[in-house]
This record gives C-alpha cells, structure tokens and sequence, in this order.
C-alpha cells in the first residue's frame, strides 16, 4: 500500500481554492508499516474550535512560517511531538475551506514507526491510529448534500472504534484514497442536478 502512495502522489493533480483565506496546514501522516496507519487526533474539549473532534495534526500558518509545509510539521511538532526528521513528505493535496473560514493545505507523511508521539494536553486529548486499508474497506455514510462555499457536497462520516472521523479529516481521506487507490467515492456533487 504504501508503495502505491509513494507512486501515486507525485501525479496528483491540485485544484486551487477559489477564495481568498486565512492560511492553515495539517499533516496527513502514515506510519511506515506494513499496514499502513494514518495518525490522528482528537482535539481538546477546551479548543476553541473544532472541540473534541478527530483531526490531523496541524493548525493555522504563523508568520514566521516560511510556507505551510512548515506550518505543517511545526504544529505536528507541538501538538504530538512529531520530530520532523521521521518524516519523509510525499506530497500536497488540493486545499480545503473549513467551516471556520480557513484555507487548510494537507500534505502526506510517512513517518518512522518509531516515532515517540506524545499528546500536548492543552491541544490534544488522544493520538490514535486507524489501518488505512480500512478507509478502503468501510464505505462511509454520506450525508444529504449542502451547499458549501459555491459548491455541492456530501459530508463524509466514517466510524471507527468509539470515534468519529468526518468533515474535513474526511473529504482529504476521501481525496487521498480516491487519488491513490481509485475508491471512486464521490462527495462534491456540484455538477449534478
């Protein structure tokens, strides 16, 4: 599986988010196995947004960041203590508008196994890890579409253990394995009548 990530990615064709957005970035990061997992979290009760949701590590582009690759592994570094060196980024996928009014970039790690991750407690409650071949097993529940800045879309839900993955964490799933593994699992539905 990870082969065809590390295949794959680089031919992935970006689409532009047609709004002008404050900038944020998250790490879409895959544990070097041989079941693939991707790492995830669910935020703090006390966030101020996005409370007790399932996210990627990431947040919003400081201004000393250089671009949002280093917002990116900066915010992983600080939210489960991450170590850059332990990730090798494979490449970027099409930036998303959050329900806060954010332009969020994913981009795609393999990180080391043995990387230590620690929870930054005022950020994070858990890290967890789900095998990514499950994303390609579980269909998920699609909702009744919505329209969402210009665009028609189904929001995604997957449900793994006691937690729930949907909204953005899902749309970039879906874009990842759409792209990656062909799951042909449609969620913008803005062309449609």
């Amino acid at each position: 599986m990870l082969e065809r990530l590390r295949q794959r990615l680089p031919d992935y064709q970006r689409t532009e988010l047609p709004l002008a957005l404050p900038e944020a970035a998250v790490l879409m990061p895959v544990l070097d196995l041989p079941e693939p997992h991707l790492i995830l979290t669910v935020r703090s009760s006390s966030m101020p947004t996005h409370a007790g949701e399932v996210a990627f590590p990431g947040g919003k582009r400081d201004p000393g960041d250089r671009d949002l690759l280093m917002t990116a592994l900066r915010e992983s570094e600080e939210e489960v203590g991450l170590d850059p060196a332990q990730v090798e980024i494979l490449g970027q996928l099409s930036p998303l508008a959050s329900r806060y009014g954010m332009k969020v970039v994913p981009f795609v790690g393999v990180v080391d196994p043995a990387a230590r991750l620690v929870a930054e407690p005022g950020e994070i409650d858990t890290i967890f890890q789900v095998p990514l071949g499950f994303f390609l097993e579980q269909a998920p529940e699609l909702s009744s579409p919505i329209d969402f800045f210009g665009r028609r879309l189904c929001i995604p839900s997957y449900y793994f253990e006691d937690k729930r993955i949907w909204g953005l964490t899902a749309f970039m799933i879906l874009d990842l394995i759409n792209h990656v593994y062909d799951a042909g699992i449609r969620f913008d539905v803005t062309d449609q009548d």
